[in-house]
């Protein structure tokens, strides 16, 4: 009589392909929500809405990104706490005198797409470039851009604006 081995199984779970978008979805609010504290200005906007992208290099830098989070976070002189370490994105948390910030890495650039798609709900300003994001304050975004390069994107909310 012949014994059945029992399935092998992975320690490592990972959510279906039909299950990432909404997990991703979900990773972003969770992460974006407490960031927006603040009012953000109008600035430079485009027909469409959007803030015109004002896309540079990073003297500063002097790599091209994508860039993992640490290589990120060292470029802005902190050392980040990795917060999210998942297949659609990476997450690390700075923290330093002037502020928190939170850096956020993705394997491909439509995934980053999505986060913003799904970030847009809560309106701001966040530091973009290729397949990274950058959420912070308005106020330190444009060092941030100095150091790293990459695109000031306005995204706008739902609902009413708060005042600020």
């Amino acid at each position: 009589m012949s014994q059945q081995q029992p399935p092998v199984r992975s320690t490592r779970r990972s959510p279906s392909r039909v299950h990432r978008p909404r997990a991703l979805a979900a990773a972003g609010v969770l992460v974006v929500l407490p960031l927006l504290t603040a009012c953000g200005g109008d600035g430079d906007k485009d027909a469409g809405g959007k803030a015109a992208p004002r896309v540079t290099a990073a003297p500063a830098a002097g790599v091209v990104a994508p860039a993992k989070v640490e290589v990120i976070a060292g470029l802005t002189g902190c050392k980040a706490k990795i917060r999210i370490d998942a297949d659609e994105l990476r997450q690390g948390l700075c923290r330093t005198k002037k502020a928190d910030y939170l850096i956020t890495t993705f394997p491909e650039e439509k995934l980053k797409e999505t986060w913003l798609e799904s970030a847009r709900v809560y309106g701001g300003k966040y530091l973009v470039g290729t397949r990274w994001v950058v959420s912070a304050k308005p106020a330190l975004l444009e060092s941030l851009r100095a150091k790293l390069g990459g695109t000031i994107r306005e995204l706008r909310g739902i609902g009413p604006k708060p005042p600020g």
